[in-house]
């Protein structure tokens, strides 16, 4: 008998705006997270408030933003001109209202759907905004969304604008924590976005004067670069570039109304095309694009009327035109580029014989590695990828939709008995399992040659997809999972040297980790506790008892499927592998992978002498 009859009005349910952002809030923020991504949900809850506190700002009102983060309590303050106070119940919970809709008053703002404070309101399990406008303020708190309390409107001697405090709530975001790095990262983006604007960060201040020269500047060694950075500004757009000395692939960092696009869209498509146009006119030569853009470093912000971003996250856009009267997005940037780089170059004679030397070179490194790379296409294919290294994940088998790289991870593991167990336990829609075979070589100093001779990076490459720029990497997260012994730290060196050497735009934007596993399993008969230090297993045992059984995990191919698939669930530890601001890849792999043996056995007896007068 059909089902059918069982389909009553009983089953139909209407869910208000906060329930349903609870159940589903993958499509307000993204993905949940527990903090070790940058794109995990607590710093989209952040953004969430920053923005508005920018777009007051960006307005004329507001040069100074706080923002503290205790305890994974977050606090937002901006001297803006604060929430109309009969309308800030409304503001942070009636969905699709807000004072953007009327461009008269925000032309040119990030958040424009009256959806972000509600998201946060909703996943927070407190959430306080206090108002503050011509001495008086309206306060309001709620919990998970539900009005807790309600302040009447009293007399206040603060400054104008908006403090709005939220701690998210544990249960959704599981083991959260927020990292001091990612936050920091996503306000120097503000500031290098709205020079003049100070924010200040648990006491620490950023502020940027010089835009996105600054960007260009303080993530890259001055010295590694090819020529001075080329700083262009226009009303609704401004760019930055210079091409690198060493690295090999493309590296764009672009932004729409001071959100930063990590997928690019269709300003950075139309970016990167204007500046190959504008180069071949200059030189009146068809040089490849490629040889035109290899070791390019470069910024591009644009301000659109009304953007329309492909998810609410706001991390590429769709929209091909600027508003107003400024045409499409592809012609107002090539007209702007076309006309300003052409200018410059033809005032800059040096800086542009360097560019067409670096593409030269380019033009004949490519035509040296031509038929290495043919050779090595084909190898893969005789290598069988799919059946031999890699266990693709289902999001990617049959759909190469950059959006799913989102939802998507790689394991890159050694030995078939760990990456047999991590292929058993994982989740085959989103999780794929790339087996090493050995220890990779040491990569340090050599050409990108290498990286074709070298079956292990050949085909690591192919299965990254990221042969000439990381825009379509296929994977999300890219998680190194060895053993925590002697040889799988090596390991784990050798592959970050591998990235930081031909691919380190994967670490500076936030890809690359190291897998936690357990060192010990400590149990009874009712109870199993999976230990991860030796502080851990002390806890364990004071919990379980003296007479628990210990096991103590020896590498990943002893640990059973059915134990690992906690590991790499919704439970999973990682740690983001990360570039500190004032590190030189050059220095720091001249140091850890060079042959300075001496200094380096030097470093290691001094700090494991620390380490242990520390344990002493």
């Amino acid at each position: 008998m059909s089902n059918s009859s069982n389909y009553t009005e009983e089953n139909i349910k209407s869910l208000d705006w906060k329930e349903h952002i609870r159940m589903r809030p993958g499509m307000y923020i993204g993905k949940l997270g527990n903090g070790s991504s940058p794109d995990d949900g607590i710093y989209i809850l952040l953004k969430e408030v920053l923005d508005n506190s920018i777009d007051e700002f960006v307005m004329g009102v507001g040069k100074t933003i706080e923002i503290s983060i205790n305890s994974n309590g977050v606090s937002v303050r901006d001297y803006g001109r604060g929430i109309p106070l009969g309308k800030v119940v409304d503001v942070v919970s009636k969905m699709n209202t807000g004072g953007k809709y009327d461009t008269r008053a925000f032309k040119k703002s990030v958040g424009l759907n009256g959806v972000g404070t509600k998201a946060v309101n909703a996943l927070s399990i407190n959430f306080m905004v206090e108002s503050i406008r011509d001495g008086k303020l309206k306060s309001v708190t709620f919990q998970q969304g539900n009005l807790i309390e309600e302040r009447e409107i009293e007399n206040s001697t603060k400054r104008n604008g908006t403090k709005v405090t939220f701690v998210p709530d544990s249960t959704i975001f599981k083991n959260y924590k927020y990292r001091t790095e990612y936050v920091s990262k996503m306000l120097k983006y503000y500031v290098y976005l709205n020079p003049g604007l100070s924010i200040l960060f648990n006491g620490e201040k950023f502020k940027s004067e010089n835009g996105l020269r600054d960007l260009l500047e303080e993530n890259n060694d001055i010295d590694k670069l090819l020529y001075p950075i080329i700083h262009l500004k226009g009303n609704d757009i401004e760019i930055a570039l210079t091409h690198s000395k060493f690295q090999y692939s493309e590296e764009y960092f672009s932004f729409v109304n001071g959100q930063h696009t990590t997928q690019g869209g269709t300003h950075q498509s139309a970016f990167r095309e204007a500046i190959v146009k504008t180069v071949r006119e200059f030189f009146g030569k068809s040089y490849d694009s490629s040889d035109i853009r290899k070791s390019i470093i470069s910024a591009i912000s644009i301000k659109v009327m009304e953007p329309v971003f492909e998810s609410q996250t706001k991390t590429k856009l769709g929209s091909t035109e600027m508003g107003g009267e400024l045409g499409t997005v592809r012609t107002y940037i090539n007209d702007f580029i076309g006309k300003n780089l052409d200018n410059f170059l033809h005032k800059n004679p040096q800086i542009a014989q360097s560019i067409q030397k670096k593409i030269v070179q380019a033009e004949k490194e490519r035509k040296e590695l031509s038929g290495i790379r043919k050779l090595a296409r084909d190898s893969a294919k005789k290598s069988s990828l799919h059946n031999k290294k890699l266990r693709d994940c289902r999001v990617h088998l049959n759909d190469m939709n950059k959006e799913n790289r989102l939802d998507s991870t790689l394991f890159i593991t050694e030995g078939d008995s760990a990456s047999g167990s991590i292929t058993k336990s994982r989740n085959v829609n989103t999780q794929a399992v790339f087996s090493l075979r050995g220890k990779p070589l040491n990569s340090y100093s050599m050409t990108k040659k290498i990286v074709y001779e070298n079956e292990e990076f050949n085909l690591l490459q192919a299965a990254l997809n990221i042969e000439d720029s990381i825009e379509y990497l296929r994977y999300n997260n890219i998680v190194i999972a060895t053993d925590a012994d002697v040889d799988g730290m090596h390991i784990r060196l050798l592959l970050i040297t591998f990235f930081l050497q031909f691919f380190p735009e994967l670490i500076k934007e936030g890809h690359l980790y190291i897998l936690q596993t357990p060192l010990f399993r400590v149990r009874n008969k009712k109870e199993t506790i999976y230990c991860y230090s030796d502080n851990e297993k002390s806890e364990a045992i004071n919990k379980l008892g003296l007479k628990s059984e210990i096991t103590r995990f020896k590498g990943l191919g002893e640990i059973s499927p059915d134990e690992f698939k906690h590991f790499i669930g919704d439970d999973i530890r990682l740690d983001p592998v990360m570039l500190d601001d004032n590190f030189n890849i050059e220095n720091l792999l001249s140091f850890y992978m060079g042959k300075n043996t001496p200094k380096r056995q030097e470093f290691i007896i001094n700090n494991l002498k620390v380490e242990l007068d520390t344990i002493d």
